[in-house]
């Protein structure tokens, strides 16, 4: 086993820029890598006797919940940590848990105006699970943002970020094997031609509750069938990663969803890049999805979805989070 100096010279609670010989307590990162040090050389050891593989991408849990999200850490004598996975939000205590139809009047009265104004393109910062059936599950922090210019071609801007901790490396699963690159790494830079598609999710989403539902029913392909609560808030993640919604097309969605059987409030939380938010919850096998609006106008903030079993074969546990996606205007 290495010297456990050696371990704690790697985690490294107090960066190169920080105060020296600071008498403040470690930050949020740091305690991370700390309590991780008992499990970091039973990892090595694992992975030095199982044959490399390539990350593993699919469903996790069930069908209907994507599978990415969590965390472990990555890198041998000569690479600084990754940053730690994401803990699930925690929802705040004797918080007011607001129903959605509740929620709905209130984004009504905020979309009276009309103001924000629907935008094509989306900006959002996701962190996802890769997993592999050798090695410990790691999560790859991105940022994305797409913007649409005035001849309908687009471009897409991929980078590796993590807000929680700005500066730190970042993991991500850029060519064979996950690897440590530096804090805003551009993962790649896309221009694509003109497109003049009709369809959903392309063309305008409308802002009526009952026509919204029948844009996301033939976006998601389902063949005219109505869509189950899982299926809707997947087709929400696919209508926020090409659009930024307007306000009267945030409160058609809140109706939408108060519409939905088994999505209830849970009270508030703060989001990852610290808005404050309502949460609604559904309850799937194996898993928990999670939505969180903002309070006054109903916008998507942000989805998070957890494990609620373990899943031995990819070295996950109850509780860990699978994905995790904040959408920005």
């Amino acid at each position: 086993m290495p010297d456990e100096l050696d371990l704690l010279r790697r985690a490294n609670p107090v960066p190169a820029h920080g105060p020296y010989f600071g008498d403040g307590p470690t930050d949020h990162c740091a305690e991370r890598r700390l309590e991780s040090l008992p499990y970091e050389d039973a990892g090595r050891r694992a992975r030095t006797r199982a044959p490399r593989a390539r990350l593993l991408w699919g469903l996790a849990a069930t069908a209907v919940v994507l599978a990415t999200t969590l965390t472990a850490l990555l890198g041998g004598t000569s690479a600084p940590p990754a940053v730690a996975a994401p803990r699930p939000l925690a929802v705040r205590a004797h918080s007011a848990a607001v129903p959605l139809h509740q929620l709905a009047e209130l984004a009504a009265v905020a979309a009276a105006d009309g103001s924000p104004g629907l935008r094509k393109g989306t900006h959002v910062q996701s962190w996802s699970l890769g997993m592999s059936e050798d090695k410990p599950p790691v999560t790859l922090p991105e940022e994305r943002v797409v913007r649409w210019n005035p001849d309908d071609s687009h471009t897409e801007l991929l980078v590796a970020t993590d807000p929680r901790c700005p500066g730190r490396p970042v993991l991500t699963d850029e060519g064979d094997e996950p690897r440590l690159v530096a804090d805003g790494h551009v993962l790649s830079r896309t221009t694509y031609p003109p497109s003049w598609s009709d369809a959903p999710p392309d063309a305008r989403p409308p802002h009526t509750p009952a026509a919204l539902r029948v844009y996301l029913t033939e976006s998601a392909h389902t063949g005219g069938d109505a869509l189950s609560t899982p299926e809707l808030i997947d087709g929400v993640h696919e209508l926020l990663n090409h659009w930024t919604l307007g306000s009267r097309e945030s409160a058609a969605l809140v109706r939408l969803l108060a519409q939905e059987r088994g999505l209830r409030p849970v009270g508030q939380v703060t989001d990852r890049l610290g808005r404050p938010g309502q949460a609604y919850v559904y309850d799937a096998p194996g898993a928990r999805r999670m939505l969180i609006l903002d309070p006054r106008t109903g916008a998507v903030l942000g989805s998070e979805a957890i494990f609620t079993r373990d899943v031995p074969r990819f070295g996950v546990r109850a509780g860990d989070v699978m994905e995790y996606s904040a959408w920005m205007r």
